[in-house]
């Protein structure tokens, strides 16, 4: 993941000819086009854009410039994404003088050829994030003369190459060299060309490496009213969950701390995601051959302090999507899991304290909670901290539903996710947070919902659903998922949602009310998860959605001083005269 930083400013006729720039498809840039500075890697990239160009042009004319390789990008100017790709960037209000900021994912794919002095070659297909002990296994797997992992190191430019380094890290540089150390002869010289890398081995003798580990004594910690246990170790990282004494993490929960911790203990520290606006690293297990959690820390969020993609601070707090806050995204992932009750139903109490989460979700929301975490591979700028933020359960995939068309989708996996976007009023629901799985039993495609860090946000305005325009979601909920609907309440999600430590601004809430409210009268009214996210979601960047046009005649229907329940059943009314037009 790299940034970009973009500059707008007035059309400066010498500018056309910079070297390496955009060639405008108008033209000289008129009165009506502003100039774009595309600053990537220290370079100036200039680009004559239309104010009436939509969002999608833009990307698509970055993506389409020769050099780069991008498989999605993201837009941010002044705090706020330019997410909706329909709009233009009138609409979105940028002007001369203005800066955006690029966040770019490049192809993660490497193609790697082999080479042995013997003269076997073969061919190995890495991501980015990969790290060298992963290519170390790879070499293994395919070359049976490297089969013990313990013979070999890999060098580059005379520095030893430590397992957890990440090969995007190492192959900065066309000509970047590696050499194998294995007991066997062989060479091995690595030479980056865009997106492929060549590996040659060569025997070295062997070096002992020495390790210093530093101490760190665990002990207790409360936060406000949640408390977590530590374990009486001294280690030179840190992990422990934080929640209620009274509250019985399910086994679920449990596994996952611990698969971490015994990751981070075998000495196998976190890899950063090449994707995300915000700071994501993948948890490895002790063997260092698959990953078992996420981790995103509050303070490397989006528009955070120590946000490691170097968007701009939030001037006021606000984050990415509007109506969510900077530093709440653990929250939100949390609160996601603990609301996706499972097909058995609302659970009672007893079984809230009792960990009921054993069983997976409607939706299928991956296992998540709240931690505190110390490693030196996170991204610390200004000192070595404690973090605090959500961990999530790795879910082995085959990709995300933007690498495959929709219509491969089964009805049902689709609208398990419309139930909870529609639900939780997801402001960041794209098809590159819903990833592809296989059922273990019959290898029928699951679908997994993640980044839940813009859930339950304070207003309806960013709600957006790209399941939206799928054909899943034109046909009729099942009798099935409209009895879930049916159990859903908003009054205990929020009594539960407090029980677990959060406590909801009064506008969330409100907004978790009226979305389950749509969506329970929505359902009984037999109306699809289009018509229903319809209303939900805006057409254009300006226009109202219905859901926020009924919130505001409420507000205006209702006297001052209102409580909160007669402006709920002021809400009930209006929705339910709207509703009743579209029900067939």
């Amino acid at each position: 993941m790299s940034i970009a930083s973009v500059a707008l400013s007035p059309v400066l006729e010498e500018s056309l000819n910079f070297p390496g720039g955009f060639s405008s498809q108008y033209g000289p840039c008129s009165s009506e086009s502003i100039l774009v500075y595309l600053a990537v890697a220290g370079s100036l990239i200039p680009m004559c854009i239309r104010k009436s160009d939509s969002i999608a042009l833009v990307k698509l004319r970055i993506t389409s410039r020769k050099g780069f390789f991008v498989k999605k990008l993201k837009l941010v100017s002044k705090g706020r994404e330019l997410a909706r790709n329909s709009s233009s960037v009138r609409d979105y209000g940028l002007s001369d003088g203005n800066v955006l900021h690029l966040v770019l994912k490049l192809s993660d794919l490497l193609a790697i050829t082999v080479r042995t002095e013997c003269g076997k070659e073969f061919e190995l297909h890495v991501e980015r994030n990969k790290n060298v002990g992963y290519v170390k296994q790879q070499i293994a797997k395919k070359g049976k003369a490297f089969v013990d992992l313990k013979d070999q190191e890999l060098i580059c430019d005379g520095e030893e190459l430590e397992d957890q380094r990440l090969i995007n890290d190492i192959c900065k540089y066309d000509d970047a060299e590696l050499h194998l150390l294995v007991r066997k002869s062989a060479k091995v010289r690595t030479k980056s060309v865009m997106k492929e890398l060549v590996f040659s081995i060569e025997a070295l003798k062997e070096n002992e490496k020495v390790a210093g580990v530093s101490e760190h004594q665990w002990g207790a910690i409360s936060v406000g009213h949640q408390v977590t246990e530590r374990l009486p170790l001294q280690r030179d990282f840190l992990l422990e969950p934080i929640f209620k004494f009274e509250i019985e993490q399910p086994l679920v929960i449990k596994n996952l701390i611990k698969s971490t911790f015994d990751g981070l203990e075998s000495g196998n520290g976190p890899i950063q995601s090449s994707e995300g606006s915000g700071g994501a690293y993948f948890m490895q297990d002790s063997s260092a051959l698959k990953y078992v959690s996420v981790f995103k820390p509050m303070d490397e969020e989006p528009m955070a302090a120590n946000n490691p993609r170097g968007l701009p601070l939030s001037i006021d707090g606000e984050g990415l999507k509007k109506g969510t806050r900077v530093g709440e995204g653990a929250f939100r992932e949390v609160a996601a899991y603990i609301l996706d009750y499972p097909r058995s139903g609302r659970p009672s109490l007893y079984h809230r304290e009792k960990g009921y989460h054993g069983e997976k979700g409607f939706a299928g929301v991956p296992p998540t909670v709240l931690v505190n975490c110390l490693h030196r591979g996170f991204h610390h700028p200004e000192g070595y901290n404690v973090k605090t933020g959500s961990l999530q359960m790795f879910v082995k995939n085959i990709g995300s539903c933007e690498d495959m068309g929709p219509r491969a989708f089964p009805v049902n996996e689709v609208h398990k996710i419309s139930v909870l976007d529609i639900r939780l009023v997801n402001a960041d629901r794209h098809a590159g947070n819903i990833l592809i799985s296989k059922d273990h039993e019959d290898g029928q495609i699951v679908l997994v919902p993640i980044d839940h860090g813009y859930c339950l946000p304070e207003n309806f305005e960013e709600c957006t659903f790209d399941w939206l325009y799928w054909p899943q979601a034109k046909e009729p909920y099942s009798p099935e998922t409209i009895d879930y609907i049916r159990s859903l309440d908003a009054e205990e999600d929020i009594e539960l949602l407090k029980f677990h430590g959060w406590k909801i601004k009064h506008e969330c809430a409100r907004t978790l009310q009226i979305s389950t409210m749509l969506l329970k009268k929505g359902a009984e009214r037999g109306l699809t998860p289009f018509a229903i996210g319809s209303i939900m979601c805006r057409e254009t960047l300006k226009r109202e959605s219905v859901i926020e046009q009924i919130v505001q005649e409420a507000a205006e229907f209702v006297l001052p001083g209102t409580s909160e329940v007669a402006f709920l059943e002021s809400v009930s009314l209006i929705m339910d005269n709207y509703l009743d037009q579209l029900s067939p």
